[in-house]
């Protein structure tokens, strides 16, 4: 790259095996909140327990090949199809979340009710003088803490404990109640006791959360059904840093610590439990349930992050992050990569990620930053162009212009995403963690921080998955190597 290297601030969601909460296992693009109404299909408002039959039943229905298309995906992962989404919708069931505080068993539990409010009121400015952060800033943060406070020393297959899966789920109901006062207005027919029809305006659940939440919660559904499946395993975890395994094996018990970094896959993470396997390695129905598992984790992490990059694209981009804007895009990503992109009759985005020098998730998160500076410096001019039209009035005037601007955009549009999709663990650039910091819709914040800890959890359940069949594969190699 022929820039210096500047840092990049990102979300994080403070889970130590995770890292950055943006950190994501699969490429998506970023569809508006809205289209993901065919994504919904026929989902259950509260996080219902999905039994283990049904479980296997849906992971074998999803497909794991080719692009991710949330609408596809999704419908796989809930059993519709996606013709059959908008039907759906009218079968959704927004149950109001009042009921949660009449089942409060214990006084104790009430005051802590209490108190998690009291908090969200004070915007976490104990003092009461004022000095607090935003209603939506409050909650999404609030999301993000309790996430790390339940999953964040969670490291193994195995699971929730029944305390923290209490917890998780008594909070968060608490957290999404907001939800239900979040409406919007419509009109519609009454007809009075005397035969009269009247036209009022009614409402009714706002269309975003009443798409994404119920899918949302699915989802969560689902990887807690997933780690409470490895009640029983074949494998096992060896404490991090021992040179034995410590197990029931006989031979396993004897294995070195030079054994231990071959089926460790990130050994620079030392301080995580090693996953151990028997002798022979993980019996083949095993090792097919795990890959299953793995698959439909996957999955869930793509659903997810397809409905957080959504809900990001439907923020407003703060006017901090505008006015520190280049006065130019050539500037921004400098002058041997604004030439291709100018230059270039066809432009590939791929052809000029792969003569720049990215070496590291650092340098790919620096690039990201530098190309979205300049793509909102060509959008903004190429708007003030055409009578300061919003960009995509502009794009669809401008589409058989030669508006050197609007092809920019275009361009820089286009290699944002080729990068992320060549970089599935990028973190959150610049901008997006700009949207969370100054966002006040406290809507678009529940949604947007509680897809993005069901993306890290789905992540690490998916990372574990791998570790344990990393170690499988290694075993079994290794006994081969000793049979010959």
């Amino acid at each position: 790259m022929d820039r210096d290297s500047s840092p990049a601030v990102s979300v994080s969601d403070e889970s130590s095996e995770a890292g950055p909460a943006g950190e994501r296992g699969g490429c998506c693009s970023s569809p508006s909140t809205r289209s993901l109404v065919d994504a919904a299909g026929n989902l259950s408002r509260t996080a219902s327990d999905v039994s283990t039959a049904s479980f296997s039943e849906q992971c074998s229905s999803v497909g794991h090949s080719g692009p991710f298309e949330p609408a596809a995906a999704m419908a796989k992962l809930i059993g519709r199809s996606p013709a059959s989404a908008a039907a759906s919708l009218s079968r959704l069931s927004m149950k109001p979340r009042a009921a949660v505080l009449d089942r409060r068993s214990t006084d104790d539990e009430m005051e802590l009710v209490k108190e998690r409010f009291s908090k969200l009121l004070l915007g976490e400015d104990m003092s009461g003088g004022g000095k607090g952060v935003c209603t939506a800033v409050a909650i999404s943060n609030a999301i993000t803490n309790l996430y790390a406070t339940v999953f964040g020393s969670c490291h193994k297959l195995e699971p929730l404990p029944a305390g923290k899966k209490a917890m998780w789920r008594r909070e968060m109901d608490c957290l999404l109640s907001v939800c239900d006062y979040i409406v919007e207005f419509y009109p519609t027919t009454q007809t009075l006791p005397d035969g009269t029809n009247v036209e009022v305006m009614a409402t009714r659940p706002r269309s975003d959360i009443y798409i994404n939440l119920p899918a949302l919660e699915k989802l969560d559904a689902m990887l807690i059904d997933i780690l409470d499946s490895f009640q029983k395993a074949e494998f096992w975890y060896a404490d991090a840093g021992t040179r034995s395994f410590g197990s029931v094996t006989s031979s396993s018990s004897t294995m070195s610590s030079s054994f231990r970094k071959s089926v460790h896959r990130n050994e620079d993470k030392w301080w995580l439990p090693v996953p151990c396997v028997p002798d022979t390695g993980l019996t083949e129905k095993a090792r097919k349930d795990l890959q299953k598992k793995r698959d439909c984790a996957n999955q869930i992490h793509k659903a997810a992050v397809a409905i957080n990059s959504g809900v990001l694209s439907d923020m407003e981009v703060p006017e901090s992050f505008m006015a520190v804007l280049p006065k130019s895009g050539r500037a921004s990503v400098g002058d041997s990569v604004y030439r291709v992109m100018l230059g270039a009759d066809k432009f590939s985005p791929g052809f000029l990620l792969d003569t720049l020098d990215i070496s590291s998730e650092h340098d790919a998160l620096a690039m990201a930053d530098w190309v979205e500076a300049a793509m909102y410096v060509w959008q903004r001019k190429a708007s003030g162009s055409h009578g300061k039209l919003p960009w995509s009035k502009v794009k669809e005037l401008a589409a058989d212009d030669d508006d050197k601007n609007v092809t920019l955009a275009s361009r820089a549009e286009s290699l944002l995403l080729c990068l992320k999709h060549q970089f599935p663990g990028l973190s959150q650039t610049t901008l997006d963690t700009s949207k969370i910091q100054f966002n006040k819709d406290v809507g678009q914040a529940i949604l947007e921080s509680y897809s993005r800890v069901l993306e890290s959890l789905a992540f690490n359940i998916v990372s574990w998955i791998d570790d344990v069949l990393f170690a499988d594969k290694s075993i079994r190699k290794l006994s081969d190597n000793l049979k010959s």
